[in-house]
């Protein structure tokens, strides 16, 4: 559970991602059947499995798989191990990848899945017979051609590979393309591990563009220094970006003069967390989000500003690493604050990016450098990100609606085009 110092989720993420999507919905005047049916998941599973513990005691866990939305493909969306996955997390993360999938044109439907777990109070003997009996729960809905999984917040390519083994072992022969994210070795692609953070720093580069603002030199705020926050912070220190303030689940750090991202990794990998990083003043998660900077990259977890804390928050661009970490009602404050907010389906899509290139290279067994996967993800990102501005300026939306509204639109008509069957 989050410790004291990490600031409460606020309110429902299910019904959050419901207002955003129906103030879409609004601007299409779409369908009221279209409407009604994009509201709602389109599948729901729920799992309940028992597991030995190292102790030989029997424990039983609660899993999920939802699809909102199979229009446009197969479904896509990660596995997230944590104490507070519940159906309406697992609900609204289903229909942002369907979202964020038709925005950035992959052949994809959006769903999500997880444990309600903590995977670190878990052996690694222990994650591993979690995994392969949470696979062969879900395999019923899992293949190359129906639903593919990837990793999340509490897992990662060793859970891939996993999971990978377990339905390889159903069929009786290797099905790499079945998930993504996994090892190199085994099918997973060149540059998947680094591609959520970098599209974070595509896109803080993107929208430092559009404000005038030179992205060298800025300040920079990281909320959350996992797998995402931490790329995205290398990134951007890399691309001359001064990093102030970082974070993780027990609190955050602060050094004005500017912090070196390896370093922090390397503390990490000693210590456990960032706290204690010398020449930085230990802050609270809550305190972090507020601290003067150009650029905030909340990549944490959903709900981390909200109205209470968006009338605070200094910088000119929120680029948002989490999905969902801004509520409908900060939107608003934010917006008429001046501050940009590059939405999470636009901001985060790296992962599920390199995900589909990683599928399609594992049908075709023909892979990629990381230099080619890495150009490819520039541009598709480059592209969305010009064409949502674009519309956001014409319509005099925020960048949130106008990505949201390009989505819904492409689902919708994929919809209409379909048909009913039978």
């Amino acid at each position: 559970m989050p410790t004291p110092s990490a600031p409460a989720r606020a309110g429902d993420p299910w019904e959050m991602a419901l207002r955003q999507f129906h103030g879409a919905a609004d601007h299409l005047r779409l369908d009221p059947g279209v409407r009604e049916l994009l509201s709602r998941p389109r599948r729901e599973f729920t799992v309940h499995f028992p597991v030995e513990m190292d102790d030989g005691s029997v424990r039983t866990f609660t899993g999920y798989r939802i699809w909102h939305s199979p229009a446009l493909g197969p479904t896509k969306g990660g596995l997230r191990y944590s104490p507070e996955v519940w159906i309406n997390e697992v609900r609204a993360l289903a229909m942002w990848m369907t979202w964020k999938c038709a925005l950035h044109r992959l052949p994809y439907g959006g769903a999500k899945g997880g444990v309600a777990c903590d995977p670190r109070a878990l052996s690694r003997a222990e994650l591993e017979r979690l995994t392969r009996r949470y696979a062969t729960e879900i395999s019923p809905l899992i293949a190359d051609g129906s639903d593919i999984p990837a990793p999340d917040v509490g897992t990662d390519a060793q859970v891939m590979a996993w999971f990978m083994d377990t339905c390889s072992m159903h069929r009786g022969y290797s099905v790499p393309a079945v998930v993504t994210g996994k090892p190199v070795s085994i099918g997973g692609s060149a540059g998947r591990a680094e591609a959520t953070g970098r599209g974070v720093m595509i896109a803080a580069r993107e929208a430092a563009r559009d404000c005038g603002m030179r992205l060298a030199g800025s300040r920079v705020v990281v909320q959350g220094f996992g797998n995402v926050g931490s790329v995205a912070a290398r990134l951007m220190h890399a691309e001359g970006c001064r990093i102030v303030g970082v974070s993780d689940v027990c609190g955050g750090i602060y050094n004005p003069r500017g912090l070196v991202p390896d370093a922090v990794a390397r503390h990490v990998r000693e210590t456990g967390g960032v706290a204690g990083f010398p020449g930085a003043d230990r802050v609270s998660n809550a305190d972090l989000l507020e601290l003067p900077c150009e650029v905030l990259v909340p990549a944490a977890i959903e709900g981390q500003i909200t109205k209470d804390n968006a009338p605070r928050i200094s910088a000119r661009v929120i680029v948002e690493g989490a999905n969902g970490p801004t509520t409908p009602d900060a939107d608003e404050i934010l917006a008429a604050r001046g501050i940009l907010v590059v939405p999470d389906i636009l901001a985060n899509a790296g992962g599920v990016i390199v995900s589909y290139f990683e599928w399609v290279q594992d049908l075709q067994s023909f892979f990629w450098s990381e230099e080619e996967v890495n150009a490819h993800l520039a541009r598709l990102l480059v592209h969305s990100y010009r064409g949502v501005a674009a519309l956001a300026r014409a319509r005099r939306v925020s960048l949130r609606t106008g990505a949201l509204i390009v989505a819904v639109e492409r689902v919708a008509d994929a919809l209409r085009r379909r048909g009913l069957y039978p």
